[in-house]
């Protein structure tokens, strides 16, 4: 079977393997492109950004004027519900992994922090990006896409 572009897709069986949230999050931090959903007018939104994984929690930049923005402002303790999921999905096999994180986020509102931040993590669009937003997860699922006769990875 192909697709548009013209490359083949593997058509074999795949399974899926549950991942421990340690193993989850270590995934999550080896990539730099997630997507975060947060509710804007009572409804879900999903926006593609950059992170950095930083003791646990996932950090993302933000501007003045972005949806995002003004939800963590208005939060109180312990902020705005959000989820945000990044992947590593191979398009040809369609085999990688797939981690979701559902958590509170919160405006990063020290100074060193937010320097930190400014410096760690460089906003791939030509914008300036003066916020942070911190996650801390609270629920952390993930899994891996395997050939149905590949062993169990923990």
């Amino acid at each position: 079977m192909a697709l548009d572009n013209g490359r083949p897709v593997a058509t074999g069986p795949r399974r899926s393997i549950d991942l421990d949230a340690a193993e989850a999050l270590r995934l999550l931090g080896s990539v730099s492109f997630g997507r975060i959903v947060f509710t804007q007018h009572a409804l879900p939104t999903i926006r593609p950004v950059n992170h950095v994984l930083d003791d646990g929690d996932i950090v993302i930049r933000t501007h003045e004027g972005a949806a995002l923005t003004s939800r963590t402002r208005q939060a109180g303790a312990p902020g705005v519900v959000v989820a945000y999921e990044a992947d590593a999905i191979d398009p040809d096999t369609h085999l990688g992994w797939s981690v979701v994180v559902t958590g509170y986020a919160h405006l990063v509102t020290d100074p060193r922090d937010l320097a930190r931040y400014q410096e760690l993590l460089h906003p791939w669009v030509g914008r300036s990006m003066d916020y942070a937003v911190r996650i801390r997860p609270d629920l952390v699922a993930g899994v891996r896409l395997v050939p149905v006769d590949h062993p169990d990875e923990p």
